[in-house]
């Protein structure tokens, strides 16, 4: 298979996501996210997880796949889930139990407090799936987001419920804005430019 112009073998270049991409994307997010704090607040048991959060990954890509916030590397081996602001999401139904959704919505409301109300872009989901990881992919998908919003003159933000991810993000140019609780979780918000 060509390479795209500027990638290697050990580090494709970011393509933007088509529907097509979906089911390697759900794949990677639900792979990656198997033990994150805030997806097991979402979806505390195991037969939870394995139903649901392939529901709520799907969501997540179809919200923003049509706006061409989406960026992938090897068919979808890493994603980068993002929400500009002139590009609002497409309006898809959450088919998930009303508990799950009221959990979703208690975690996200102080996080949306933390971020500013001027145009950011926001990072929403970024993920590699683990028989990848380590392979700086992540960051690729990251960077296509952070080119878009550097080049729209406006900040990126983020949040993780993961302490460990504060440091990576650190180290790619991101800074701690705000520190809450959300669910219960310790939640970082974290801008970038």
């Amino acid at each position: 298979m060509e390479q795209p112009l500027g990638s290697t073998p050990d580090r494709p270049t970011a393509t933007r996501a088509t529907p097509a991409d979906r089911a390697a994307v759900v794949d990677t997010v639900v792979a990656a996210f198997a033990t994150d704090p805030a997806f097991r607040y979402f979806f505390p048991t195991d037969a939870d997880y394995r139903r649901q959060a392939p529901i709520f990954a799907g969501y997540l890509f179809d919200r923003r796949v049509g706006g061409g916030s989406v960026w992938i590397v090897e068919g979808g081996a890493s994603v980068a889930m993002w929400e500009p602001p002139a590009t609002p999401a497409a309006d898809v139904a959450l088919d998930l139990p009303a508990e799950v959704t009221d959990r979703l919505t208690a975690f996200d409301r102080p996080v949306r407090a933390a971020l500013p109300a001027t145009p950011f872009w926001y990072l929403g989901i970024l993920a590699t799936h683990p028989a990848h990881a380590g392979r700086r992919w992540g960051r690729e998908v990251m960077t296509a987001g952070l080119r878009e919003a550097a080049a729209a003159g406006l900040p990126a933000y983020l949040e993780t419920a993961t302490e460990r991810n504060v440091g990576i993000y650190r180290r790619a140019g991101w800074r701690v804005t705000a520190e809450l609780t959300s669910g219960g979780l310790p939640v970082w918000v974290l801008a970038h430019g």
